[in-house]
């Protein structure tokens, strides 16, 4: 077992503090030392500079996936020369009416090299693999799509 951490850092700065002028800004530090400048998003006052947390949770996904991804091609042979993705997370009503990201739908591109290259249906099989072993996607309730291009 492992544990990951991040710490926020926010103050209002002697600001006026109702819900329309709150600064929603604040920073992320993360385990490793790296700092990010992190708001709501804009829909929600938030800063369209900043980082907001629905985006986060997309990017973590979409990096667990390709991250996991790769080391299943890496242990069956598969050689990857490049991996992009365009994935996207809906904020909508859950089932509870309660607003949450109910879908995150990837759309990873693999490029790959060799002479062992995956057809369709075995780079279906690669995805479903990773996805069942991505421990962001087992971690979030959010119906996850994995739609490669």
């Amino acid at each position: 077992m492992s544990e990951h951490t991040a710490a926020l850092r926010w103050s209002r700065h002697g600001r006026d503090f109702s819900y329309e002028t709150f600064s929603r800004d604040h920073e992320l530090t993360f385990e490793n030392g790296q700092k990010t400048l992190a708001s709501s998003a804009p829909a929600f006052l938030g800063n369209p500079e900043a980082l907001n947390p629905e985006t986060l949770l997309v990017g973590s996904l979409s990096s667990c996936h390709m991250l996991t991804f790769l080391a299943i091609c890496a242990r069956r042979g598969y050689v990857v020369d490049h991996y992009d993705d365009a994935a996207s997370g809906l904020l909508d009503k859950n089932a509870e009416g309660r607003m949450a990201i109910t879908r995150i739908t990837l759309r990873p591109k693999v490029v790959f090299s060799g002479d062992k290259q995956p057809n369709a249906e075995e780079l279906a099989k690669l995805h479903e693999r990773a996805h069942a072993n991505c421990f962001i996607g087992s971690s979030i309730r959010a119906e996850v799509a994995v739609e490669p291009r």
